[in-house]
């Protein structure tokens, strides 16, 4: 899952850079409103964590801006120690929760979790399941049928984007948006690359999933009659 961090504390957004990244979180990190609106605008991200006093433009208008435009990314606003009216504001905004500075690294983990939850999505430790495959997105694990192989990060992240797209075509450009960032350099053989190392991978399984190639349109998940 991709996450966008707007934060304008610099060492603190690397820190949590760091710790997200650890528990297989892709990461963003900008460090002030414009750039963060801009950002979260491009619906690419599975979670905002959202400084409200930023330079350029402040937390809550940023949460405004993108609920006014139908973007129902959760959203986690961190605030100030005590700071009772920024979060009552925050939440009547469409916040989803907040976190008061400073705060321990195994709450802000279970805040994301939760409000993953909340989205619908499916969080790392229950694992993904499509057909006859199981992918564990904390460990990289991919089971079929009790055989077991490890992913590398980037075939894990692309196999996770394919699942949860519920079988909806995916275009090469929504998959570099979503694994490499929309400003990213990554091209479409970088995906080609990554279909054809998860193709290998499926065979290797046995798997009665294949990656089927809609010409012109992009990829889509598909069980074998």
């Amino acid at each position: 899952m991709r996450l966008l961090i707007v934060e304008d504390e610099i060492n603190l957004a690397e820190a949590l850079s760091q710790i997200l990244k650890k528990h297989n979180y892709s990461v963003d990190v900008v460090h002030d409103g414009q750039a963060g609106l801009d950002n979260a605008l491009s619906g690419i991200y599975d979670l905002l964590l959202l400084d409200i006093m930023l330079p350029g433009m402040d937390g809550i208008s940023i949460l405004k801006s993108i609920r006014a435009k139908g973007i129902h990314t959760p959203v986690i606003m961190l605030t100030a120690k005590g700071e009772i009216p920024d979060k009552i504001a925050g939440l009547d905004h469409g916040a989803d929760d907040y976190v008061a500075k400073p705060f321990s690294t195994e709450e802000l983990l279970a805040r994301i979790r939760a409000a993953l939850r909340r989205k619908g999505e499916v969080i790392p430790e229950d694992g993904l399941r499509f057909e006859d495959l199981e992918l564990n997105t904390s460990t990289l694990k991919l089971t079929c049928k009790g055989k077991e192989l490890k992913l590398i990060l980037k075939e894990s992240e692309l196999l996770e984007l394919l699942i949860t797209r519920k079988q909806a075509v995916t275009s090469k450009e929504q998959m570099i948006e979503k694994l490499w960032g929309f400003d990213s350099d990554a091209e479409h053989n970088n995906v080609e690359v990554y279909i054809s190392f998860l193709r290998k991978k499926l065979a290797f399984l046995h798997s009665s999933v294949r990656i089927s190639t809609i010409r012109g349109v992009g990829y889509v998940l598909e069980a074998s009659s």
